[in-house]
């Protein structure tokens, strides 16, 4: 279990987050104590994230699957970067407190599935669907996606001005009598790759410096570019295993039919 949550350690480690306390009337004892009671529940999750994990791995258009349990200070570091947020939603009376952080902070479980070509993602949505509760869907698409087959299954599309590209599923189930939520998030070989390098930059940033961000965007092109070379090839490959099939048919077709011809001949 980790030890107590230390004000000062967590300060030098986000120190934007000290005005965003006095700015939100956020009461120190209630981080702490949503702190400690996050421990007690993290071995559990840890073990609910392996399971749906393994799950996801019996899939075979899945190439990876990474999975982890929020860490409990990035928890009330997200708990006090998301609490205005909140606030415009439910009122300025809003607190997050140890009843209610389980339902509000959905990815306190996180699982990421990775696949190598685009459309391998709708066998594994409908092995999604088939398998768990989902309570919602986000398709994150960048400006210019094609988002038609997401609008055909009324999937929820989000604009993000980075570029990142993911499907979120928020699943629900009971390993015990207290519900569980858990994120999946589902990307291709290269999305993943642009992705990761995204979040430790944004992460090493408060507000990311402008030629970060358009080299970022860059980035995000050749990412996806990447991925339609990926798909295209896929597709030529499908072709030519059909056209060798055809041909190795015609010409077993052809064989038969000399075979029978020198049977006639021999008679």
């Amino acid at each position: 279990m980790e030890q107590e949550l230390s004000r000062e350690d967590f300060l030098r480690k986000y120190p934007y987050a000290e005005a965003e306390i006095i700015n939100n009337n956020i009461d120190l004892d209630v981080l702490n104590d949503i702190y400690n009671d996050y421990n007690i529940y993290k071995e559990t999750y840890e073990r609910q994230a392996d399971f749906i994990a393994n799950t996801l791995r019996t899939h075979n258009k899945i190439h990876s699957v990474k999975s982890r349990v929020k860490s409990s200070v990035r928890l009330i570091e997200k708990i006090i970067r998301k609490t205005p947020e909140r606030k415009e939603k439910y009122g300025d009376d809003f607190q997050f407190t140890v009843e209610n952080y389980k339902n509000e902070i959905n990815d306190l479980i996180g699982i990421r599935a990775i696949h190598i070509f685009k459309q391998d993602w709708e066998m594994i949505h409908e092995f999604i669907l088939n398998t768990w509760k989902v309570i919602e869907i986000t398709a994150n698409v960048r400006d210019g996606d094609d988002t038609k087959r997401f609008k055909d299954l009324d999937i929820q599309i989000k604009s993000r001005p980075s570029g990142y590209r993911s499907v979120h599923y928020l699943i629900e189930f009971y390993p015990t009598n207290e519900k569980v939520i858990a994120e999946i998030q589902v990307r291709t070989i290269f999305e993943e790759g642009y992705g990761e390098i995204d979040h430790q930059l944004r992460y090493s940033h408060k507000e990311i410096p402008e030629v970060l961000a358009s080299n970022l965007l860059l980035f995000n092109r050749i990412a996806g570019s990447a991925d339609e070379m990926a798909s295209l090839i896929n597709l030529l490959n499908k072709n030519l295993c059909e056209m060798e099939s055809s041909y190795e048919k015609i010409i077993q077709e052809k064989d038969e039919e000399i075979r029978r011809l020198k049977e006639k001949l021999n008679e």
